[in-house]
């Protein structure tokens, strides 16, 4: 049998994991062992309420999720997937969809050339139309180990805040809004005509008006387009202002992903407050990117994971701790539903792999809420 085949583990387990308290280890991965620190006065924004990153110490933080799209956020996902690759001379893609058609992530998002990670959308009630199944997505999310989860839809997907609030009230789950600007077939129209300076002012009044713990998910189809340059341009200026961590989207195979980590430190931004998403779609044993983004100081985001494809990212991951960039590593699924699969679905293969639970923990639980944590410049309006 192949060393990375599928293991699930029970929640029981999971929960285990998460609230394992470190010990002395000789691992070199073993910085959870001997306590995270932030910087004084470091938050992480949520919904309801800044907290400090202590309170989410007994549980995992999944960076990129998505508990609101609208009804329409396939079809035109998947007119701007045909209308891109028809531009790049690629075949039409099979297969393939946006946030919430999938019943088991990864879902949202699904980028050019890629693979559904779940089957074929299951029938009955969306938990995006229902807040008291939604709210039933959360509670089980808790059973599995999360303590808290990113909401990464946009003010231009149409996501409805208003709902996620509920749901997370319901549940009792914090949820942090990112925010910002997605990617070029869902920009406004009017960005094309805006410039930085217009756009930075928009950012900044989504950050106070929601309020924003993150900019993300901040992205590119794969090949940047102007405004997508200037997007991140103006972005990188908006987290000057107000210390917001960036995490990205980045289309397949990954080759934005350099480019767009080169924008945002141009524009001023310390690598260690950026995450490039998507990397697990970068298929690359020698993990040169991969390598090359975390000696930079930023975060790599596997956040598909939990569904179909997770075999292939197994040995990245595995690949990255080896190198000793453990400490750079997060985990999402970048769903609609079932939000601890990544718990309980990727983690039992990385332990199979010879990943220690120093080292899960340190992925799960320390690495977003180091990611997440920030010392606002400006105050929370609400």
């Amino acid at each position: 049998m192949n060393r990375y085949a599928r293991t699930v583990m029970t929640r029981r387990q999971a929960l285990e994991l998460l609230s394992l308290t470190a010990g002395v280890c000789a691992s070199p991965f073993s910085a959870s062992a001997q306590g995270v620190t932030f910087p004084r006065g470091a938050i992480i924004r949520t919904l309801f309420k800044d907290m400090a990153p202590e309170e989410l110490a007994g549980g995992a933080t999944s960076f990129h999720e998505h508990l609101s799209l609208p009804a329409d956020f396939n079809a035109r996902f998947s007119a701007a997937t045909a209308a891109t690759r028809a531009a790049n001379g690629a075949p039409a893609a099979t297969g393939q969809g946006g946030a919430g058609r999938q019943a088991a992530p990864p879902a949202a998002g699904t980028a050019p050339g890629a693979r559904a990670g779940g089957p074929p959308p299951a029938p009955g009630p969306d938990p995006m139309r229902d807040v008291n199944l939604m709210t039933e997505e959360l509670l089980t999310a808790k059973r599995d180990g999360l303590a808290c989860i990113v909401d990464a839809g946009a003010e231009a997907m149409g996501r409805d805040l208003e709902f996620i609030k509920q749901a997370s009230m319901k549940a009792n789950l914090p949820v942090v809004a990112a925010g910002g600007f997605y990617t070029q077939p869902f920009y406004p129209k009017e960005i094309a005509t805006m410039n930085e300076s217009q756009i930075i002012r928009a950012l900044m009044k989504q950050a106070d008006d929601t309020p924003l713990g993150a900019f993300g998910e901040i992205g590119s189809w794969d090949e940047m387009t102007v405004d997508e340059r200037k997007v991140f341009r103006a972005v990188g200026k908006a987290h000057l202002e107000t210390n917001l961590p960036i995490f990205t989207h980045t289309g397949i195979p990954g080759k934005a992903a350099i480019e767009q980590l080169n924008i945002l430190e141009d524009a001023g931004v310390d690598p260690s407050r950026v995450l490039i998403g998507h990397l697990g779609n970068l298929v690359d044993p020698n993990v040169y990117v991969h390598r090359a983004i975390c000696r930079r100081g930023a975060f790599v985001g596997f956040d598909r994971q939990g569904g179909g494809n997770d075999a292939q990212q197994v040995p990245l991951v595995m690949a990255l701790i080896e190198a000793g960039f453990a400490n750079h590593i997060l985990i999402a699924g970048d769903a609609s539903r079932g939000y601890g699969r990544p718990l309980t679905n990727f983690l039992p293969r990385l332990r199979a792999a010879g990943a220690t639970d120093d080292v899960l923990r340190t992925i799960t639980v320390d690495n977003p809420r180091r990611f997440l944590a920030f010392v606002p410049r400006r105050n929370r309006k609400r």
